[in-house]
């Protein structure tokens, strides 16, 4: 997805339709398509923040809401570190509903906030990280935005044999990454009917694409009411908040 750094430069440039006068920077800003000008932060964040990281946070919240759109996800919050708060409430138009940010402790993707970790709803959730997508009696299999987080750099994903049996809570693989090896258990029981040859040339797709192009294993199922024992996505999302908040 293309992140529209250009919505810096209009929220610098954007002009108030009655007066024609240059709005101030967080006096309010104007998005592409809408009349209404959206009013700036709360009290707290203007006092806080300098005028350019006010803008910042204008572009990369806008860009917050648009991903969060694009990718139906649903969302927990951590601080921000960089300026002492608690992650904002991003409001998404498509679904009236208003999402809390979880957001982890690297930077390269958004600058100076804290990149963004996906739940993604309509899966579900081990609490031992690994993601399982039902279709039909078959499920893919692979350990979640958070896990690869925690794990960094991942360099070896060890797959088991088309034919093997998985059983529910039982390790079945391993991930090795540039700061430990952590194993992978399977969230359902059944008979692995696939394996993901790519991330033996590209474990890196376990980062990159967790939920997509760096699954794990496909599994038929042998009993799919222990998909019962798994979380949805706002029950992950808290637990997972819980979790790093020890």
């Amino acid at each position: 997805m293309k992140i529209e750094l250009e919505n810096l430069n209009r929220l610098e440039s954007c002009t108030n339709k009655d007066t024609q006068n240059k709005i101030a920077p967080w006096d309010g800003f104007c998005l592409p398509n809408h009349r209404h000008r959206h009013r700036g932060p709360p009290p707290l964040l203007a006092d806080t923040l300098t005028k350019r990281k006010r803008r910042e946070m204008a572009c990369r919240q806008l860009w917050v809401s648009r991903a969060a759109s694009y990718l139906r996800i649903s969302m927990s919050h951590r601080a921000f570190s960089n300026v002492g708060l608690t992650g904002p409430n991003i409001y998404n138009n498509q679904t009236g509903e208003w999402w809390n940010c979880y957001l982890s402790n690297l930077t390269a993707l958004v600058g100076f906030f804290h990149v963004i970790l996906a739940v993604v709803k309509d899966l579900k959730y081990a609490d031992s990280h690994e993601w399982v997508k039902v279709d039909g009696n078959s499920a893919t299999v692979g350990i979640t935005d958070h896990a690869q987080d925690h794990l960094g750099d991942v360099v070896y994903v060890e797959l088991p044999e088309v034919g093997a049996t998985v059983t529910q809570g039982d390790s079945f693989g391993a991930v090795e990454s540039v700061k430990a090896t952590s194993d992978v258990n399977s969230p359902v029981s059944g008979k692995v009917i696939e394996v993901n040859d790519e991330l033996s040339s590209s474990p890196a797709l376990v980062n990159s694409s967790p939920y997509k192009d760096g699954w794990i294993i496909k599994v038929e199922l042998s009993d799919s009411g222990e998909l019962n024992n798994l979380m949805d996505s706002e029950r992950y999302s808290k637990f997972c908040e819980e979790e790093d908040a020890h």
